[in-house]
């Protein structure tokens, strides 16, 4: 079974609360939870102890901060089992190879700190499932996994459910994911389920607006398509419309919509709509979209990498990496986790120690180190980072933010401060009269579109993105990309990192593939999308999901309707 919504649909809280769990500051008012027989809400702390090893497990989105870092991982594995050290040790051994790790000692005695991301959620798993129990829920597992990592993390939740018999609930906010791995979905919204069924029915015939609002955010990698992300936000405890939830972001809304609707069979499918009947596209999708023919033609270079090498310690990290940032494209740069993508944009900001080569900007020699850069040079390069929570400053407000960014960029009058930042928001998407929020007050989204307006006040050339979608749903994922495919319109340069290969196609002009810091293949987008020539390119593009066709037959699945 799989759960889907944007981000503060309830997903997780209702995953949560199969084990029986409230978050701080909630309670379960009412209804029952019952998996395998069980009652989780009749039992007593000590039996909730036991049913959460035995009966149902937990797999949370971070295994960095779910494992604890002190305890080795055979401690971690054999904490929950009984029997002796010689059995437990065994049976550590056992899971260790069905999640496809080394049983070796030395491994055993590893910390998980000395682990990469897909091994950590590989022990996160091991965990979940080493005391046999009959539910397991993964809430968002493979959330900023690197394409390579997420399909073999997925292949081990198939084979673990085929070969002990597990039922799995998968919650995430990737739609792909899930077609891919689902039997069937519930479809959550404003902690209502709005639609649920047998995945192939609601991806071929999606009966609630919402539904379909969701499948149409999706980048698809087979061409450039306008993506329609849903305006508004997801309603938090206590709002929303008195009648249907999504009556305020729907387009299909009528005057019955004033009535909060029941959950009905429709079809073979349950909908939470006064109208259910399959809901069509909203709209034609265009394939020309942020085509590069609408942006300048200026061919120069404004930023140019030559024969960059970067090294931590002694290690060497890239090898003779060299491209081309040109007004108006965008260049992005793939690869798995480690392939040194991150690191090449610290190089070209200027925030990697330890590097050679050269830069240039517009045909001049650029300093390697930030330090050494005059301040028209900082301010032509500006950097958007992946957690935009941590990148704002959570004391001050959002207009104090890119107001501090303009004084120290620019400097500035307050009244001329004022009117620049409530451009710059408004660029972005964002009404000015947020200005005096705190960065906790915002969404995922709103969040991610102030970091860019604050790269923005500072008037840049060149913006360098760092997986700034990575971690967004759909819906918001689609305003961003929209909004840095009207940038590059305005003729500003981009590099775009990331490791989806369907937001690559759908904003950037050209590619660059690198594999431990060496790049394999590059050129344009649609020649190496479409006809790659290096096999680690093509094993990206075969680890790709993407929604399947309606009348396409499922992958091998990993749930079955509780």
């Amino acid at each position: 079974m799989g759960i889907v919504g944007e981000s503060g649909s309830g997903k997780s809280t209702l995953a949560l609360a199969l084990l029986g769990y409230a978050r701080r500051g909630l309670r379960i008012a009412h209804g029952s939870v019952r998996v395998a027989e069980t009652d989780m809400l009749q039992l007593d702390k000590a039996e909730l102890r036991a049913a959460r090893r035995e009966v149902v497990a937990y797999v949370a989105q971070d295994p960095g901060a779910a494992l604890n870092p002190m305890l080795s991982l055979e401690t971690l594995l054999t904490e929950v089992l009984a029997g002796n050290r010689t059995e437990k040790n065994a049976r550590a051994r056992e899971i260790l190879r069905k999640v496809g790790l080394p049983d070796d000692n030395s491994f055993l005695q590893r910390k998980p700190r000395q682990l990469s991301g897909g091994q950590q959620q590989r022990i996160a798993i091991a965990m979940a499932v080493i005391a046999k129990p009959r539910l397991i829920i993964l809430d968002e597992p493979t959330t900023g996994l690197d394409v390579s990592t997420r399909a073999r993390v997925l292949d081990l939740i198939r084979q673990l459910c085929i070969s002990d018999s597990l039922t799995a609930i998968y919650v995430s906010h990737d739609l792909a994911v899930i077609a891919n791995v689902a039997d069937h979905v519930t479809v959550m919204y404003g902690g209502q389920v709005v639609e649920q069924g047998c995945m192939q029915d609601v991806l071929s015939a999606p009966r609630h607006p919402y539904t379909r609002a969701l499948f149409d955010a999706v980048p698809s990698i087979q061409a450039r398509q306008a993506l329609r992300p849903i305006h508004g936000r997801v309603p938090g405890v206590g709002e929303g419309p008195s009648g249907c939830i999504f009556s305020d972001r729907c387009e299909y809304v009528v005057e019955e919509c004033s009535v909060r609707p029941a959950l009905n069979l429709a079809g073979n499918t349950l909908v939470r709509c006064v109208r259910p009947e399959p809901v069509q596209t909203f709209g034609a999708r265009s394939v020309a979209v942020g085509h590069p023919a609408c942006r300048p033609t200026e061919t120069r270079p404004i930023l140019e990498a030559r024969s960059i090498d970067a090294f931590y310690g002694n290690r060497q990290i890239l090898f003779d990496v060299g491209l081309k940032v040109e007004p108006g494209r965008c260049l992005a740069v793939v690869g798995e986790s480690g392939s040194g993508k991150s690191t090449l944009s610290r190089c070209l900001i200027g925030l990697h120690g330890n590097v050679t080569g050269q830069l240039t900007l517009d045909g001049r020699p650029l300093p390697l180190t930030v330090g050494l850069r005059d301040q028209n040079a900082r301010l032509r390069l500006q950097y958007i980072f992946q957690n935009s929570n941590a990148s704002l400053n959570p004391r001050r407000t959002v207009g104090a933010s890119l107001a501090a960014a303009l004084d120290i960029g620019r400097g500035t009058t307050p009244k001329r401060s004022g009117t620049v930042v409530a451009k710059a928001l408004e660029r972005v998407g964002i009404s000015p009269d947020l200005a005096t929020r705190y960065p906790a007050e915002l969404s995922g989204g709103q969040r991610q579109r102030v970091a860019i307006a604050r790269a923005l006040v500072a008037e840049p050339s060149v913006l360098l993105c760092d997986e700034v979608t990575s971690s967004l749903d759909v819906s918001v994922q689609a305003s961003v990309i929209e909004l840095l495919r009207s940038l590059l319109d305005d003729g500003l340069g981009m590099l775009f990192v990331t490791h989806d290969l369907a937001v690559v196609r759908n904003i950037a002009d050209s590619v660059v593939v690198l594999s431990a810091g060496r790049i394999v293949e590059c050129g344009d987008i649609d020649t190496v999308l479409s006809s790659p020539r290096h096999p680690y390119t093509q094993s990206l593009l075969t680890n790709m999901l993407q929604l399947p066709s309606a009348d396409a037959g499922q992958e091998a699945s990993v749930a079955t309707m509780l």
